[in-house]
């Protein structure tokens, strides 16, 4: 490195040529695409700088190392600071990528994408999620720590760093996740404010006036404030405090100029969204003494910026700590691994046994208890399973007989989220991404709602992540409309890769657990009653996982076929027995998954819903999703409308949802097919 570039490197300042290179690439690239969000990646320069060069620790030719520092950029619509990070520190990010930003198939898409691009650790973009994301890191972090650290070999000892903008801070879910992470005490999750007071409609004061400051030293962090966000030494000193505040999380309060560099745009909300134009990226250059060509970077700068030697040292060292604490604990480390790695145990075919023996024993029980059966007895056998409730763990029955919470114990596998329902599911998202766990989260159907986003991101990213969905229709009775869920199944249906489980009985909600913990490529949402359903037959259980459709009733001569979800089951093959007394056969099909239906080839379908003969839907939800299936001939039985305040009984009979309903439904449709 020369004189110059040394001097340059200690005193910091906007002609500093490490942060030059980072405002200029962000500017090039955004300027190239003619899309994309340049004001923030200038802004955060020097932040970014102290942390990715001499804070962080990252290995960029090892991304997925274990005890690496976590990091996320919750204002994800700065991705252009990330992939500068990433490309100067020395990840198989090449210039050539850069220069396709924005663009169709480039790993360099306008938002980070989890599994596109080496380094980056969660898909940003929606504001606040990367905040929540990363507290979910950061528990996963000293949870997995308590489990599996011994005295003397310390194996899970990394932090979590976040950057986020007015944006996230705005967005609710900033403060349902900020409020947890205060009271779980996350020592090493370290947040950093972009505060430049500027946001898409220009300054921030108008309608974000917030002391936010107070509300997060109120959450139970540290907050450092009046952080000069362009001095170097002020971010490092700051960083300093906020990494020996090992018993809370730390905000620090960065004061920026968003667009520093561009001379007469920045601290404008201009810079925020659009390309800065080739006269003004002139004058920034010009301002910054940047005189190389676009998406050229010096190679003296390069050298300042590698990460790749300390990166290596950091993680053979860990590599050496992991082989010594294997050799002490040979079973632990293997542990260790498999569950990083994704792996079920060896024993998870024999817990699958045992839920669904202990659900056949159950008799007539609700769904969400045999979901608490199933989570007790998979529990015993997965170590890694953890998750809790939006406050209602005693309706959703997601506590079991080996749950304890880790406000108790570190080390434990039970959370109380609160009433937190977006947060709890995107904290579930970063329990997921950091590796170790399988998370579950749970709260009323009705609900899944506050907690939608999330659930996308969840799919989005295919991540392992079990949505426990309670109080799945009407039958909620005298809590009324608000309570009911109507649209809700199918709107869950519509996320693309989410697998929706609406089982009929106990033993379909074991093998729905064993679906969902199996899964490696996407979420589960598991749909279950508050009211008893009784056991049905066991045909075809064994197939549930592969077809997501079995048939309990099938007489050879059927002349329909009813085709019902959950509590709509017991109806259906009820209906069927009155209309076979009748001499009127007609098969019942329980279709508790509708994706894993759909994902089999046409005859595989045809054989479980024969196409020559009329089709009953009968679900206890908006009847959209399901007029396909039905077809011209057929019918749905259904509830579009929102629902009434009355005992479960009366308003099954009200909306239809009985047995001899259900029968004239099929008397008509037959009688009209012939």
């Amino acid at each position: 490195m020369s004189a110059t570039m040394e001097r340059q490197d200690q005193q910091g300042g906007l002609a500093w040529p490490v942060t030059a290179a980072l405002r200029a690439l962000a500017m090039d690239a955004v300027e190239a695409a003619k899309s994309g969000h340049p004001g923030a990646p200038m802004g955060m320069a020097e932040i970014a700088a102290v942390l990715w060069r001499s804070v962080l620790r990252h290995d960029p030719a090892d991304p997925r190392w274990p005890d690496r520092d976590r990091f996320v950029l919750s204002n994800g619509h700065a991705s252009m600071l990330l992939y500068g990070l990433l490309h100067l520190t020395g990840y198989d990010l090449p210039i050539a990528e850069l220069k396709r930003f924005r663009q169709l198939h480039s790993k360099t898409p306008g938002h980070p994408e989890y599994g596109m691009t080496p380094g980056v650790e969660t898909t940003t973009g929606p504001l606040g999620q990367g905040l929540a994301n990363a507290v979910g890191m950061a528990l996963a972090e000293k949870t997995l720590a308590a489990q599996f650290n011994r005295p003397g070999h310390t194996i899970v000892d990394h932090r979590t760093f976040v950057f986020m903008g007015d944006g996230c801070l705005m967005e609710g879910i900033s403060h349902e996740a900020a409020s947890l992470a205060g009271r779980l005490g996350l020592g090493k999750l370290i947040a950093f404010w972009d505060d430049n007071g500027i946001s898409i409609d220009g300054k921030v004061e108008e309608w974000f006036a917030d002391d936010t400051p107070a509300r997060f030293r109120a959450y139970g962090w540290q907050v450092l404030t009046g952080v000069d966000g362009h001095d170097p030494a002020a971010i490092a000193a700051a960083v300093a405090l906020a990494l020996a505040a090992t018993d809370r999380p730390t905000l620090i309060c960065c004061r920026t100029t968003i667009g520093r560099g561009a001379p007469t745009k920045q601290g404008h909300q201009d810079t925020h969204g659009a390309p800065l134009g080739a006269e003004e990226i002139a004058r920034a250059r010009a301002a910054m003494g940047w005189t190389h060509p676009p998406f050229h970077v010096p190679a003296d700068v390069y050298a300042a910026w590698d990460c790749r030697p300390r990166g290596k040292a950091l993680s053979a060292d860990w590599a050496t700590r992991f082989a010594a604490y294997a050799a002490a604990y040979p079973d632990l480390a293997a542990e260790f691994e498999r569950r990083l790695a994704g792996d079920l145990p060896e024993g998870f075919a024999a817990a699958a046994d045992a839920a669904l023996a202990a659900e056949t024993a159950a008799g007539s029980v609700a769904t969400r208890k045999a979901g608490q059966i199933a989570l007790g007895a998979f529990a015993k056998a997965l170590p890694e399973l953890i998750g809790g409730s939006a406050d209602l763990a005693h309706s959703n029955l997601t506590i079991h007989a080996g749950s304890t919470p880790v406000t108790r114990d570190p080390a434990g596998n039970q959370v109380f989220f609160g009433v937190r329902e977006f947060g709890m599911s995107a904290i579930a998202n970063g329990l997921a991404l950091h590796g170790g766990f399988v998370p579950f989260v749970a709260t009323f159907l009705v609900f899944s709602d506050y907690a939608r986003n999330a659930v996308r991101m969840s799919a989005l990213m295919g991540l392992r992540v079990v949505y426990v969905f309670t109080h799945d229709s009407i039958a909620v009775g005298e809590d009324g409309p608000t309570h009911q869920p109507i649209e809700h199944v199918e709107s869950l249906r519509l996320i693309p890769g989410l697998d929706v489980w609406r089982p009929a009985d106990a033993a379909e909600t074991a093998v729905a657990w064993q679906a969902a913990l199996a899964r490696r490529d996407g979420p589960t949402a598991l749909i279950l009653t508050r009211q008893a359903l009784p056991p049905q037959p066991a045909e075809g259980l064994a197939d549930l996982p592969a077809t997501g459709a079995r048939v309990l009733v099938g007489p050879a001569d059927a002349v329909a076929t009813l085709v019902a979800t959950g509590s709509e089951v017991r109806i259906a093959t009820e209906a069927a027995a009155a209309l076979a007394a009748e001499g009127v056969p007609v098969r019942v099909v329980s279709m508790p998954c509708v994706e894993r239906f759909e994902a089999q080839p046409a005859a595989a379908r045809a054989a479980l819903v024969p196409a020559d003969r009329p089709v009953v839907v009968i679900e206890a939800g908006t009847t959209r999703g399901w007029r396909g299936l039905a077809g011209p001939s057929g019918r749905v039985i259904g509830v579009d409308r929102f629902g009434e305040s009355a005992p479960e009984k009366d308003l099954l009979k009200l909306f239809g949802f009985t047995a001899a309903a259900v029968a004239e439904v099929v008397r008509e449709t037959v009688g009209a097919a012939a």
